[in-house]
């Protein structure tokens, strides 16, 4: 699986929602109601994620807030799949 440029990242990141470009990585922090939402979602993602078998790092922290994290270890970058499943996040969220 081919990487992607920076320029490429930053054109895609443009029609997603509050992911940002971070030392060669896509980031979403997310603030929810509560600790519960917060297990709900990564419940939804961890499943999307399992489907499209592509996995995020996601880091649960404080009792409200949620950060998801994309790169493709095994193409040592960012590739289609990373901002495909971002936007799968988006519409899970």
């Amino acid at each position: 699986m081919a990487t992607l440029s920076d320029a490429e990242v930053q054109e895609r990141l443009s029609g997603l929602q509050d992911w940002r470009l971070e030392g060669g990585v896509i980031v979403r922090d997310l603030k929810v109601e509560d600790f519960a939402a917060a297990l709900a979602l990564v419940q939804r993602v961890g499943e999307a994620a399992e489907a499209a078998n592509h996995h995020p790092d996601i880091l649960v922290h404080g009792w409200n807030k949620v950060r998801f994290t994309l790169m493709t270890h095994s193409a040592g970058g960012l590739t289609d799949a990373d901002l495909r499943l971002a936007g799968q996040i988006d519409g899970l969220v």
